[in-house]
């Protein structure tokens, strides 16, 4: 399950005008889910949203989208929990996995590659690329996840029992984006359409450029926070 989070305030590290950091989170999500929704083993993707317009778009992909429960003092975990809820109740004995929504480099083969290594842990994680965050929580079928995302996740994640999975630092799957470095990273490895047709825009000529805006419909109702 993916959590999706956003607002004109999202991604402040990235810098730049708030409704572009928007647009970039938008997309970034839409990439992940287009990855996760191609990946062989993957048998269903829900998401945690209270952005209708972008919940459509990722339906579209193929998601089952959850309505976020708002006013929740840790957002993010809380919406997490609704998401493995829901899932739960509708594939109670299937393996899950949650993945942050801002990974935009994130392949199908990233996906698979991952499963196979969770297979062998009754818990585990993908620590993120810097090596103190993370970006996919997972555990095998029966097994409680308690997801505690936010800084120093991956020391909260490891004292809970999950076991890191040994994937090379420029796989897409470890490759969130929150500052400039990481979004020139991303572009260098390959972003997947949606953020790839944001490059492309900003990187038209003068004369031709399209508003960033372009390739995606956004809106503002977008509560949760990373």
């Amino acid at each position: 399950m993916v959590p999706v989070k956003g607002n004109p305030g999202a991604k402040t590290r990235l810098g730049g005008p708030g409704q572009d950091r928007a647009r970039l989170a938008d997309a970034f999500a839409l990439d992940t889910v287009a990855a996760l929704t191609a990946a062989a083993p993957v048998l269903a993707v829900f998401v945690v949203t209270g952005d209708t317009v972008l919940g459509a778009q990722l339906a579209r992909l193929g998601a089952h989208i959850v309505p976020e429960v708002r006013d929740q003092a840790d957002a993010l975990n809380a919406a997490i929990v609704v998401g493995l809820a829901a899932a739960a109740a509708e594939f109670p004995t299937a393996h899950r996995a949650v993945m942050t929504g801002d990974l935009p480099a994130l392949t199908a083969a990233d996906v698979e590659r991952a499963f196979v290594l969770a297979a062998g842990h009754e818990r585990s994680f993908v620590p993120d690329a810097d090596g103190t965050g993370t970006t996919t929580l997972l555990a095998l079928a029966g097994v409680p996840i308690s997801p505690r995302f936010g800084p120093g996740s991956r020391a909260a994640h490891e004292s809970a029992g999950h076991v890191p999975l040994a994937l090379p630092t420029r796989s897409g799957i470890r490759r969130d984006v929150d500052t400039p470095a990481d979004l020139d990273l991303v572009e260098r490895l390959g972003a997947g359409p949606h953020t790839s047709a944001l490059f492309a825009a900003a990187s038209a000529p003068h004369h031709a450029r399209v508003p960033l805006a372009a390739p995606l419909v956004t809106s503002t109702d977008r509560p949760l926070e990373k």
